[in-house]
């Protein structure tokens, strides 16, 4: 028993001396290549057992045939094993530098290409995560370009928009200013008509950089889905009268949320004038409210005839007018982009789908 807890030691210092030796080699070696960091070890372990082994043999007083024997076949388990650490250090850094060239496409804004040669689990598994990134981004990209498409589009549609009433005022003023004016009254009644489209356009653009901003201030209380309809509709009812269409919320459930009452009456405001301004004489506007789940769905459903498929996705888009003149009453192109911006606001979700002659816009928020 003693000598097995001598042999033990003697094999457990010289393996211990090899270690230490290994562990600064490593330290000093960390910010190699990983076939350095891979050799060293390789050697660590050689050298420990071959310490351990040369420690014992020395002990045991064995014969110079004998311990050189033991030290020959040390040494060619020794080769083998740098060897073999070699050829694995220098395959696991090649396809680490192919993945970095992958990588680096899609830091210069390109799209991540996976390297075809297989690699370590861990370097799968970080090409998966560097795919999935790639995909991320592309989509970041392609809201981006569309974003800047859209604020393009907003920009020169506010600026015609904007345009056209001030060189009408210009007229006008001009007009009444040489006494030329021979109904006054009239011009002074489309000055004002004119003034007031130009501050909803600049209110609307206000209210949408406060969304763009994450400054929009809520004040949520709970109340009834059936008081904020009967409100829309009552507010909505004379632009409906004026246009010739009929407003219907005979389906409306009392269900009770917990809101900014004056944010969604202006939601369901944008709604129901964008519905009425689509549909046409003898139409119906049908403005409908039911729960789903933990949640209440409010739908206006108009007669506009339909949006094409392709454009659904931009309905709710910064400046999206869809194919209608871009002349008054067609507005800038806000409400919707406002409705988005206030409904994501409350925690919940504005959708758009086509109907039977016509769309259904669809709002849904948490259930107070």
């Amino acid at each position: 028993m003693t000598d097995v807890l001598l042999i033990a030691l003697l094999a457990f210092l010289g393996a211990a001396a090899a270690g230490l030796l290994g562990a600064l080699a490593l330290r000093l070696s960390r910010r190699r290549s990983l076939v350095v960091s891979l050799t060293v070890v390789a050697a660590v372990a050689v050298t420990a057992m071959l310490a351990g082994t040369l420690a014992v043999a020395w002990a045991m007083f064995l014969s110079p045939h004998d311990l050189t024997v033991v030290t020959t076949v040390v040494a060619m388990a020794a080769v083998v094993s740098l060897v073999t650490a070699m050829l694995l250090g220098r395959w696991v850094a090649a396809r680490s530098r192919d993945l970095t060239l992958a990588a680096r496409s899609l830091g210069d804004g390109g799209t991540f290409a996976a390297p075809e040669a297989p690699a370590t689990a861990e370097l799968a598994a970080l090409t998966r995560e560097l795919a999935t990134t790639s995909a991320k981004l592309d989509s970041s990209r392609e809201r981006e370009r569309a974003l800047e498409t859209s604020r393009r589009e907003l920009v020169a549609w506010i600026s015609h928009d904007l345009r056209t009433p001030l060189a009408g005022l210009r007229a006008m003023s001009e007009a009444l200013e040489d006494g030329m004016a021979v109904d006054s009254g009239r011009y002074l009644r489309q000055i004002r008509t004119e003034v007031e489209r130009m501050n909803d356009m600049v209110g609307d653009l206000f209210q949408l950089s406060r969304i763009h901003a994450g400054s929009l201030a809520l004040a949520p209380t709970r109340i009834s889905v059936h008081d904020l309809v009967d409100d829309a509709l009552a507010g909505a009812d004379p632009v409906a009268r004026s246009h010739g269409v009929r407003l219907v919320g005979d389906r409306v459930e009392a269900v009770p949320v917990e809101v900014d009452g004056k944010e969604m009456s202006r939601v369901l405001g944008n709604l129901l004038i964008n519905a009425i301004r689509r549909t046409p004489v003898d139409g119906t506007v049908a403005v409908a409210a039911h729960r789903a789940g933990a949640g209440v769905v409010l739908s206006v459903t108009d007669g506009c005839g339909g949006i094409p498929e392709e454009d659904l996705p931009r309905v709710f888009d910064t400046g999206w007018r869809g194919t209608h003149a871009r002349t008054p009453p067609a507005g800038a192109g806000l409400g919707l982009a406002i409705v988005r911006g206030i409904v994501e606001a409350h925690a919940g979700r504005a959708e758009v789908r086509n109907v039977t002659g016509g769309c259904c816009f669809e709002v849904t928020l948490p259930v107070a």
